[in-house]
């Protein structure tokens, strides 16, 4: 109702229904990024892309950075290539073998490009150096890995995820996902409510970093 109210109201002022969707659509988003977070931000890439440059340029000048080195391959990962962020990172490894994050970013470059076995060896050491390393994820990265391949070793690392959190909407939320992607429906759905109990018990500072997660929890548990 208040959607249609508004749009009229635009129409109203623009005369035109089009520009009223397009103005709409953008009020909703600015909103959304302001108090939910569910759409993705516009401006991420072009910062992503913007670090990715100025990180190549410092490389070039200092080929011995090692920081440097392991942020620009982190931003690689995250553009999905995987066989550039590989390179970067066997390069540096004689300088990062007490990183749990530089051995997470290892094996998961590893398993994006073929090498599964390795993969998983990397990101259980890092897990072995910190078992909390990028609060848990490497253990939903092995989780997703291996859910169409070995369902028994996916649980097991779905487990381990689940034993690490107990106050974060997000931590259930991608569990919930997880579960469901494995087809265990019932569990998915017990996750997604979990996280929406969680949800409702942080204190309101907090609330806004995991609304995102309680909102798509209610969705994907209404589905």
């Amino acid at each position: 109702m208040i959607k249609l109210i508004l749009f009229g109201f635009l129409f109203y002022i623009f005369g035109n229904p089009f520009t009223a969707i397009l103005v709409l659509l953008l009020i909703v988003y600015v909103l959304d990024r302001r108090f939910v977070g569910i759409f993705p931000s516009f401006t991420k890439p072009i910062k992503r892309a913007r670090n990715i440059s100025k990180l190549r340029r410092q490389i070039a000048v200092s080929p011995s950075d090692v920081s440097s080195r392991h942020e620009l391959a982190r931003l690689l990962l995250e553009r999905r290539k995987h066989g550039e962020a590989l390179q970067l990172l066997e390069s540096i490894q004689s300088s990062s073998e007490d990183s749990a994050e530089f051995w997470d970013d290892l094996g998961s470059a590893r398993l994006h490009t073929g090498s599964i076995a390795q993969g998983e060896a990397d990101i259980l050491h890092a897990l072995e150096i910190n078992p909390r390393v990028k609060y848990g994820r490497p253990y939903l990265r092995l989780a997703d890995t291996f859910r169409d391949t070995d369902r028994e070793k996916a649980l097991q690392y779905l487990e381990q995820f689940h034993s690490i959190h107990s106050s974060s909407s997000e931590a259930y939320y991608l569990l919930g996902y997880m579960y469901q992607s494995l087809g265990r429906t019932e569990d998915a759905k017990k996750s997604y409510q979990e996280s929406l109990d969680v949800y409702r018990s942080l204190p309101k500072y907090k609330k806004r970093q995991e609304r995102k997660w309680a909102v798509r929890s209610f969705f994907r548990k209404l589905l």
